[in-house]
């Protein structure tokens, strides 16, 4: 029930923004609420309304602050709790985010929105087979609901559903003919080759007019794969091209001040870290350290297939604690290194393994891939000294076509450029030897090509090193079932190994100038 605001004024002010907002007119619906709250700072329809506009422009703090404030007020409203369950989400505060979520559902089991978010979130939090629950809820209620079709087919891929996420993929495009996102999750299972008429449609898709720049990308990747199906290759890397040009005017990343950091981190690190108090801390952690489509997610579904370690994906704790170090030292990481006692370095190892806690409940040991700990490996191995490295690497100029073929997140801008995703090569390859050479015993160098011709030798050599007995299920590791988020990987882990996945042959001369570029950098080059 809604509550009549405490002035006329106020009450005048909150019926021009409802008007505002049904136009569309945001910003000036924001400027006008908060001018409501000034005369009525309790105001519950105000403070929903600031809510949800704050949630609009991205700003879930601000929006957790005002749901919270009136939800006392409307404790049953289910369209109140999904909106705090998606901003307490986004703030990392993840069980209340679910218990709202739940709860909103339970007070509305008849709305798709609620069951959609309530997957979307599960999903988010490796949570894949109730998400699955959920998402099929939401459909059941709205057949037409598009985004909550995605992301079941999304949902499913993880969980290696992968006939069941390529036709709930199919069914978008026959409800969407257009829709981006449904032939992007087609393309990114790479299980399906598309045929010369599908590429007529990706062509068609992508010719009309008014498309966002983030449609026109996924669409020009997918068209890209599709091109590589008919073997055409030439005009399939010029639409790898036009696409990553694109998707590197909105991306920030810089090269030199990438590099810049690499050698702060060697110049630091060349020095010995105190030594531990206690040097059997983190034995429970098994790092994975990688670029991206180098073999990570194979490595770590060998890992998880293992009795004894979970595969926790790619969780972000130890970047994050680092970074709450850094705040709280009001100094640039590694600067504040040198200042670091051993029991400061014990302390994070603590809260590291207090984090990953979760990922310990079933079995002793677990993995650990993100994507940035290649930086942080001196770090890691100061805060858990018995914790084990694996560097999974490949070779450069697959590597980084790869890369250059795959549409990521937006925090990995280095890959829509040959030149910057060298560069970013190079470094990686500079400070992983050096871990390798300080930490010998601690850091292992897995070459993805070894892993595939020599697989048994190589598996066991990688048990050893985390000092696991051996176990057969670790050669069927495609056998094992679980939640895989890396969604371009998550079908390929549920196969046998292939030897067959070197492409640049087949770009001939177009991938020249990265060669040479990684030559000249003292990058062996095949």
């Amino acid at each position: 029930m809604t509550q009549t605001s405490s002035s006329p004024m106020a009450a005048r002010l909150l019926a021009k923004a409802r008007e505002e907002w049904k136009r569309r007119q945001f910003d000036a619906a924001e400027r006008t609420i908060t001018s409501v709250l000034a005369l009525a700072p309790d105001d519950p329809d105000a403070l929903r309304m600031l809510g949800v506009a704050s949630q609009h422009r991205g700003d879930q703090a601000t929006a957790a602050d005002c749901f919270e404030r009136v939800l006392a007020t409307w404790p049953e409203d289910a369209d109140l709790r999904v909106g705090l369950g998606i901003a307490l989400h986004e703030r990392g505060r993840i069980d209340e985010a679910l218990a709202h979520l739940r709860r909103a559902c339970e007070l509305a089991p008849a709305a798709a929105s609620a069951w959609f978010n309530l997957g979307e979130a599960l999903w988010r939090q490796n949570h894949a087979e109730e998400a699955v629950t959920a998402l099929q809820r939401a459909i059941a209620l709205e057949p037409a609901h598009v985004p909550a079709r995605l992301s079941l087919a999304r949902a499913q891929a993880t969980l290696g559903q992968v006939d069941a996420a390529v036709a709930g993929y199919r069914e978008i495009l026959r409800l969407d003919p257009g829709n981006a996102e449904g032939w992007f999750g087609l393309s990114n299972l790479n299980t399906v080759r598309f045929d010369a008429a599908e590429v007529a449609r990706l062509q068609g898709a992508l010719a009309r007019a008014g498309l966002p720049p983030r449609d026109q990308e996924l669409l020009g990747f997918t068209l890209a794969k599709a091109l590589e199906d008919q073997g055409d290759y030439a005009q399939a890397f010029e639409m790898f091209r036009l696409a990553n040009a694109s998707r590197r005017k909105r991306v920030r990343w810089d090269a030199a001040g990438e590099r810049r950091r690499v050698d702060a981190i060697l110049r630091v690190f060349a020095d010995a870290t105190p030594a531990p108090p206690d040097p059997s801390v983190g034995r429970e952690a098994i790092f994975i350290v990688s670029i991206p489509r180098s073999g990570s997610t194979l490595v770590e579904q060998i890992l998880a297939s293992h009795p004894q370690v979970e595969g926790a994906n790619e969780i972000k704790d130890l970047p994050q604690v680092i970074d709450a170090e850094t705040r709280r030292r009001a100094s640039a990481f590694p600067l504040w290194v040198p200042d670091a006692t051993a029991q400061d370095w014990q302390r994070l190892g603590q809260e590291y393994l207090a984090r990953t806690a979760r990922w310990r409940r079933a079995k002793p040991r677990f993995t650990d891939k993100s994507l940035v700990t290649w930086y942080l490996v001196g770090a890691a191995l100061a805060m858990l000294p018995a914790a084990r490295v694996v560097v999974v690497r490949r070779d450069p100029v697959e590597t980084c076509l790869a890369c250059y073929r795959q549409l990521f997140t937006e925090q990995s801008g280095f890959t829509c450029d040959l030149d910057e995703m060298a560069d970013y090569c190079i470094d990686f390859l500079r400070l992983t030897r050096f871990w390798l050479a300080k930490h010998p015993d601690r850091v292992l160098d897995l070459p993805y090509e070894s892993l595939v011709a020599e697989p048994e030798t190589q598996i066991r050599r990688l048990l050893d090193f985390c000092e696991l007995p051996f176990d057969p299920a670790c050669l069927d590791f495609h056998k094992t079932s679980r939640t895989v988020l890396s969604t371009p990987s998550a079908a390929q882990v549920r196969q046998p190994l292939r030897r067959d996945t070197a492409r640049s042959a087949r770009y001939g001369d177009k991938l020249d100038r990265l060669r040479q570029r990684l030559r000249d950098a003292g990058v062996a080059v095949e």
